[in-house]
């Protein structure tokens, strides 16, 4: 599974807080970027983020001087972050979510940054869907529940903790397809087969 560290931009550009906003547009056209995280003003605050949205919405559409403006008036702060580790196919979720386009990516520091863009371009979630990776390690759980259940018995703690990941897995598929359920469980099915198993829900951990 491809991580944001995979596939984020490292070479990022960062401007002052109290930069103007002419400097910031400046810098855009420079870099032929469409935001800026800014800089922090010490190692205990928050990273901020000025976009090319802030700036038309903000300040171009009201006619005001840029010259005049500072980056802090506009800029969005603090803004949603994303670890380095994180899984491309939640940080599209968290964009989804918030409907933010881009993301500073932090560990304890300023590491690079992710967009919409890197995720299009630079990602594997076309050949290599996350549903599909799912559904077979469902397929792979299910056989290996199946196998503990035998041996140490269909009313076994073993057998329900087993029963436990499959399920995990299904809920994790099911929100990856936006679906409120996926029908009738694994484990209810293996308890129409074997009654007793149903049992084993009640186990200490």
């Amino acid at each position: 599974m491809m991580k944001a560290q995979d596939i984020m931009t490292k070479d990022v550009v960062a401007i002052r807080g109290s930069a103007t906003v002419a400097e910031a547009v400046k810098l855009m056209k420079e870099k032929s970027l469409r935001a800026l995280i800014v800089e922090r003003r010490n190692n205990q605050d928050a990273y901020g983020i000025v976009t090319e949205t802030d700036i038309i919405y903000k300040v171009a559409a009201y006619g005001k001087d840029p010259k005049t403006v500072r980056v802090y008036e506009i800029m969005t702060k603090p803004c949603i972050v994303v670890n380095p580790d994180l899984g491309v196919e939640y940080v599209a979720r968290l964009f989804a979510n918030t409907g933010i386009r881009r993301a500073p990516v932090i560990n304890d520091s300023l590491v690079g940054i992710i967009s919409v863009t890197d995720i299009l371009t630079k990602s594997d979630f076309v050949e290599q869907p996350k549903s599909i990776i799912l559904e077979e390690e469902i397929q792979k759980a299910v056989a290996d529940a199946r196998a503990i259940c035998s041996q140490k018995g269909a009313n076994s703690g073993e057998c329900a903790a087993a029963w436990d990941i499959v399920e995990e897995l299904r809920a994790e598929l099911s929100h990856q397809r936006a679906e409120k359920s996926l029908g009738k469980t694994a484990f209810e099915q293996y308890c129409e087969e074997n009654p007793e198993a149903d049992e084993a829900r009640v186990y200490d951990s």
